[in-house]
């Protein structure tokens, strides 16, 4: 990874937030591991405003990623705070960030666990390649999803949300090693995290960045790995770009996710604790 990003993703820590303090958050948490590109950031509501040559974000917030003080996000400086969109303001901070499918996701199950916590941890353009055990996201990804329960005295993994590839699509050998990568990847994360079953839900890419976007497809729809489960993006509205998800789909997207993990045997239970999503989003540049 470019040691420019690596740069900023260090300094994004320093950046101020509204801490919420630690007594007042319940200590039985559990969390939610979302992970991705820039699609599961959020892009929605994102476009180019041409008279001043730059990127930025309509702030438009539907009813279903409205704030509420049961939503928290863990900020750059690992201090919890009211989550509102864009979650990942303080975090991709060289991108312009809109609506993706975290809040919608977290205002779904918000009823069912007490409190949800977001914990956004995604940097722009990576590839699959830059997120394997040993590189810096990797890593920093892990970190900051221990950080999330130790901040909040205590708790267990629910879920990882996943949702990546649009860079794996450009060349051909990313493509043909994206299956390997990413069962590596998820195996991983399930071991660093002491959870070795520990339920993942993907996204099938809605689109790609390149000429190998079924190959990919292939690979998230058939990993063979327990406890996966896929959720396919294909077929919703993209905004003009044609690469990221419109806000509509972003919130669409969210529901899909949440009837998929609530599907799972258990995960529908009544907790009384704080859950905790972390999103470890990759950007597609």
């Amino acid at each position: 990874m470019n040691k420019m990003i690596f740069f900023l993703f260090i300094m994004m820590f320093g950046l101020s937030s509204l801490q919420i303090q630690s007594q007042t958050i319940p200590r039985n948490i559990s969390i939610f591991i979302l992970a991705g590109q820039s699609n599961m950031a959020g892009r929605g509501g994102v476009y180019n405003d041409t008279a001043k040559n730059i990127t930025v974000w309509d702030g438009v917030i539907p009813r279903e990623c409205r704030s509420n003080p049961s939503i928290l996000r863990l900020t750059a400086k690992l201090e919890w705070e009211e989550a509102n969109e864009p979650l990942h303001a303080d975090i991709d901070v060289n991108k312009t960030n809109g609506v993706g499918p975290g809040m919608p996701f977290a205002n779904r199950v918000v009823n069912r666990f007490g409190y949800v916590g977001l914990v956004p941890c995604s940097i722009g353009g990576t590839k699959l390649s830059q997120w394997q055990k040993g590189e810096f996201l990797y890593e920093e990804t892990v970190r900051r999803a221990k950080a999330a329960m130790v901040a909040s005295g205590g708790g267990s993994y629910e879920a990882v949300l996943w949702y990546q590839g649009e860079s794996d699509t450009v060349d051909m050998v990313d493509a043909s090693v994206y299956k390997n990568r990413l069962v590596q990847f998820f195996s991983d994360l399930r071991n660093d995290l002491q959870h070795p079953n520990l339920p993942i839900i993907q996204v099938a890419l809605a689109t790609g960045a390149g000429p190998y976007l079924d190959a990919v497809r292939k690979a998230q729809l058939e990993t063979g790995l327990e406890n996966v489960h896929c959720v396919d993006a294909k077929g919703l509205p993209l905004e003009p770009d044609g690469l990221h998800l419109t806000t509509s789909s972003q919130v669409r997207l969210g529901q899909m996710m949440v009837d998929a993990f609530l599907a799972i045997p258990n995960s529908a239970e009544l907790h009384s604790g704080f859950s905790v999503l972390v999103l470890f989003c990759l950007f597609f540049l």
